[in-house]
């Protein structure tokens, strides 16, 4: 069979969108019944009907107060920001919020509980993503314990992190990590794939019995070409990934080739962050000025729609949600 994207792009012309007036609509979940729910950070998930109607359900029970001012935003990471969300097995939403610097449940009423914190008495950092497995774990992400967060992108320091948690606790399975990101299961569960951000590359681990990891490479390229933030694969086998900043979508074949699926992108203001990124000295100047318009700062992709075929693009600068139809469905996740 040949490869779906062989020779697929996607055309300005051909993006749609959903959605008005979010504010960094970081992760989408999608529901078969056509519902999506989107990240928010005025401190709490976006509920968008197949209809078109909205409404934005806010955490009741824990500080969802909200920063304005990009410096606040982005940089102090001030407030709530909702970041990774994942449906547990009720329905209800789990939450790594960037902003509070933990994992949070949300009931679809919008009540609320932190439900991890701090790990081996340590607080946790930046808690970015969240996933459970078909044995009914967590995985959650950290992107960095250095404050500001931003200065990890300087320096490329290696204290991300994986963490699962099961009927044992809350432990730490894999470490020295540079900007952990996304992360997702194989369809065997037998691999777990986790964007290392602010190394630019995907690296896979071998899940064993117990949660804990082994045999960790890099997967595809070493350097994907930009800073990988959300990744996801599709029913063929190739594994998608967003660009932010670079605000491009690439897949990785499973022959590790690497494909352009959009190029949203500033070229020049992109090379300035490449050769900053190269030369260790990127700002949050520097970050801001590199953006595409389409979907700023592009952050995540889902697969949706009844077939799996629209594919939606989560943003952390934009206000409404890109989608467009993908030649293949996307892989199903557990809660499909």
């Amino acid at each position: 069979m040949t490869n779906p994207l062989k020779g697929f792009q996607v055309r300005r012309e051909d993006i749609r969108f959903v959605g008005e007036g979010l504010e960094r609509p970081e992760c989408i979940l999608a529901e078969k019944n056509g519902t999506l729910w989107a990240a928010d950070a005025r401190g709490g998930i976006m509920r968008i009907d197949p209809d078109g109607t909205q409404e934005l359900i806010l955490q009741k029970g824990l500080d969802n107060s909200a920063a304005t001012s990009f410096e606040d935003r982005y940089v102090n990471t001030m407030g709530s920001l909702p970041n990774g969300l994942a449906f547990t097995k009720e329905g209800d939403f789990l939450i790594a919020n960037f902003g509070t610097d933990r994992l949070e449940l949300m009931k679809r009423n919008g009540d609320s509980t932190i439900l991890l914190d701090n790990i081996d008495g340590q607080p946790i950092g930046k808690a970015n993503f969240v996933t459970r497995d078909s044995k009914g774990r967590l995985w959650l992400t950290v992107t960095t314990r250095t404050i500001p967060w931003t200065d990890h992108v300087k320096t490329n320091s290696r204290d991300g992190y994986i963490a699962v948690i099961d009927d044992k606790g809350a432990r730490i399975v894999a470490d020295n990590l540079c900007g952990t990101n996304e992360l997702r299961f194989d369809t065997n569960e037998e691999w777990l794939y986790v964007a290392e951000t602010t190394a630019r590359n995907i690296t896979r681990l071998r899940v064993q019995p117990d949660g804990s990891l082994r045999d960790r490479e890099i997967y595809g390229p070493s350097n994907v070409g930009g800073f990988c933030d959300g990744i996801a694969f599709d029913a063929y086998g190739n594994l998608w990934t967003t660009l932010i900043m670079a605000d491009r979508l690439v897949a990785i074949t499973p022959e590790g080739e690497l494909v352009t699926i959009l190029d949203d992108g500033n070229p020049e203001k992109t090379a300035e962050l490449d050769k900053a990124w190269e030369e260790g000295r990127v700002t949050p100047e520097i970050m801001s000025a590199a953006t595409g318009t389409l979907c700023p700062w592009m952050a995540s992709l889902t697969f949706g729609g009844p077939d799996l075929k629209t594919v939606y693009l989560g943003s952390l600068r934009g206000n409404r949600i890109p989608y467009f139809t993908s030649p293949v469905a996307g892989q199903p996740l557990i809660d499909w």
